[in-house]
């Protein structure tokens, strides 16, 4: 087949791309996910994955995995309202409604589905959708795909979310949207006045926690449980597995109603396979070592303040984040991949996020911590930044 008769403006924008330093290209690792990881063939000290507790390649998740392939098989062959929705798929629904202190939960193949499937399965015409500017990119897109209007309010700005809210008045109904943990900046959303706003102006709120599961609270329930949000305060609450909880997929915990509604209505749930469920056996030993291994979240919680405390001392601009997502922002796209390299050389990957995915003008080296990093290991990285702030 001849090649498509725009194919020299997508090679000409392939160049732009390049130019501009915003280039995307994949990277081959070797072996298990971890702290120390071979990609394209090199050995390095990884602070660049959403790993967060160190689970991804746990021998009880292994075990749980290789134990239902034994049971199951591979494939679900099918979508879960067909043949797909195995006992381990219902039990882990039913553990995670348990957990989350939700009456139901419903799990999806992806974070990206959970999120659009939640949003257009419940929003509709002459409906409004306020949503933070930081909010991930699956966020934005259940809002564009469903027929509802759009609202977007300045990060974290209670004010301006006001503004929206007295603003769409007339809509029908309205959903708050927004990152429990905003994955580029660390940050945490202020629910407790996010939610006392939606209340006073009979509004629903949706969280997407995938990068709080597991690592806030006590007991690792995320933002909600750091807040100590009420039950009869609870919002929607959208989870990924394939961060903290180390392997991969997503649910949704919500009322009745809510759950009921998504399995009606939601496209990404209803037209899709089923993931294999040995990924739900594997996380359903998973969610068992987040509520009995507070240990991890302690350790994390340590390293934390060890890399804060070192970056300050370095007078590195760190974005003020008390989470495992600790961003240095360099402003400049071609400083920030020079300092990507040069830390490479040194046997250090972090990860290197420019424009699109953070505002114009925020490039940054986006540093992940793990509760299986050693406190020698962020020392090493500090040691790496010290000497790659010197230039």
């Amino acid at each position: 087949m001849a090649s498509l008769p725009w194919s020299q403006q997508l090679a000409k924008n392939l160049a732009d791309r390049k130019t501009a330093g915003r280039y995307r290209q994949q990277r081959t690792r070797l072996g298990e996910q971890g702290v120390e990881v071979i990609i394209d063939g090199k050995q390095l000290l990884s602070f660049c994955s959403n790993d967060y507790l160190g689970l991804a390649s746990h021998p009880a998740l292994k075990k749980a995995f290789i134990d239902a392939v034994e049971h199951d098989g591979v494939g679900a062959g099918a979508a879960h309202l067909l043949t797909g929705h195995s006992q381990y798929h219902q039990q882990l629904e039913e553990q995670l409604a348990d957990f989350m202190g939700q009456q139901r939960a419903l799990l999806f193949s992806s974070g990206y589905q959970a999120n659009i499937g939640v949003i257009d399965g419940l929003m509709t015409r002459g409906d409004y959708i306020l949503q933070d500017k930081l909010n991930h990119a699956s966020l934005l897109d259940g809002g564009r795909l469903c027929s509802a209007e759009q609202l977007r309010y300045q990060h974290n700005d209670m004010h301006a979310l006001q503004r929206r809210l007295q603003q769409s008045e007339k809509a029908a109904h309205r959903l708050i949207v927004t990152d429990g943990v905003f994955s580029m900046d660390g940050d945490i959303a202020p629910l407790p006045e996010l939610i006392s706003l939606a209340k006073q102006h009979s509004t629903a709120v949706m969280i997407d926690d995938a990068h709080g599961l597991g690592v806030l609270g006590k007991q690792g329930r995320g933002t909600v449980e750091h807040y100590q949000i009420e039950q009869q305060s609870m919002p929607i609450i959208m989870g990924t597995f394939g961060k903290a909880f180390g392997t991969a997929g997503a649910f949704v915990a919500a009322d009745e109603e809510v759950i009921d509604t998504l399995i009606q209505q939601a496209r990404s749930f209803v037209y899709t396979t089923a993931q294999p469920s040995a990924i739900a056996a594997a996380t359903l030993a998973s969610l068992k070592l987040i509520q009995d291994e507070n240990w991890r979240r302690d350790k994390l919680q340590t390293l934390i303040r060890q890399f804060k405390v070192g970056a300050a001392e370095l007078g590195l601009q760190l974005i003020d984040s008390d989470t495992a997502i600790q961003p240095i922002v360099m402003g400049d796209d071609e400083q920030a991949i020079t300092i990507g390299k040069q830390l490479e050389e040194k046997g250090l990957l972090v990860g290197v996020i420019r424009p699109p995915t953070v505002p114009e003008g925020s490039a940054r080296l986006r540093i992940t911590l793990s509760a299986n990093h050693s406190e020698q290991q962020v020392t090493q990285l500090l040691d790496g930044l010290e000497l790659v702030h010197a230039h």
